[in-house]
């Protein structure tokens, strides 16, 4: 995200000059000072607002294509669960006669957990549980529309490696975190024993499931934790993730700041 961030305020330096960036956050202070505004160069203002469109276009492109497309996929499946699956609502979830291990979330606005019958046969009562706990964690926080945003960040700039990195990386740090939920309340070790039955199973592209490509290493998590990090650690986590958001609007920020600050604070002071 940063980024996409630091591309757009570049596009945004370029248009507007850095001295007259944050002098326009202060027109009042500048027209009572008696300074006039400065001219912007029209060409380049005119590149620079084209390059931020352009930016922001191709994003909320690709997000609506990316997010009206997992629709338009979960409400088939969604049809298609009608018909061939049920509500068993001691489990909270459907449950789909098919003997291929799988236990899925169907996100969206009616979201809902999916488990097949072979999975249900070769899972014990207890695993069953747990796993399902994990497609409530999806369900409830919503994973699927961060999934969405790291699609479309891939999508709209294919040739950046960094964001179909993050997008692979957002995904397994996503079924992570469902785990640590299902964990507060089930076993790790039968959150473990489930993923490697599961591990196995190919759910729909628009779902999120509890098998795939991260289930292995997630059983080596489950049974082998890490400490958890302590509040120190933690705060400085929270600071250093601000400050890479926070990075690039600093950076064109403080141009326009020492600029306003060398041409018009001064007058502030007495003589």
């Amino acid at each position: 995200m940063s980024a996409v961030v630091s591309a757009l305020l570049s596009a945004f330096a370029v248009a507007v000059p850095a001295s007259v960036v944050v002098a326009w956050l202060f027109e009042a202070c500048a027209a009572m000072l008696g300074h006039g505004r400065a001219t912007l160069n029209a060409t380049t203002t005119r590149v620079g607002l084209a390059i931020g469109g352009l930016l922001v276009a191709r994003l909320a492109y690709t997000g609506g294509a990316v997010l009206l497309g997992a629709r338009r996929e979960r409400r088939r499946h969604g049809e298609a669960l009608t018909l061939l699956g049920r509500r068993d609502r001691d489990l909270d979830a459907v449950v789909v006669d098919y003997e291929e291990r799988l236990a899925y979330c169907l996100p969206g606005h009616n979201g809902h957990a999916v488990i097949t019958t072979g999975a249900l046969r070769s899972l014990a009562p207890e695993q069953v549980a747990a796993v399902l706990a994990h497609e409530q964690a999806h369900l409830r926080g919503r994973h699927h529309l961060v999934l969405a945003g790291t699609e479309t960040l891939a999508r709209a700039f294919p040739r950046i490696p960094l964001f179909g990195q993050a997008r692979a990386e957002i995904a397994r740090l996503v079924e992570l975190l469902a785990d640590d939920v299902a964990a507060r309340r089930h076993s790790r070790l039968h959150i473990a024993a489930a993923l490697v039955r599961l591990a196995t199973g190919r759910v729909p592209a628009f779902a999120l499931g509890a098998g795939g490509e991260t289930a292995l290493t997630r059983v080596r998590r489950m049974l082998h934790p890490q400490a958890p990090l302590d509040r120190r650690e933690r705060l400085a986590g929270v600071l250093a993730v601000t400050a890479l958001l926070a990075g690039p609007a600093t950076l064109a920020a403080a141009p326009g700041v020492g600029a306003f600050l060398a041409h018009h604070c001064h007058s502030f002071l007495p003589l």
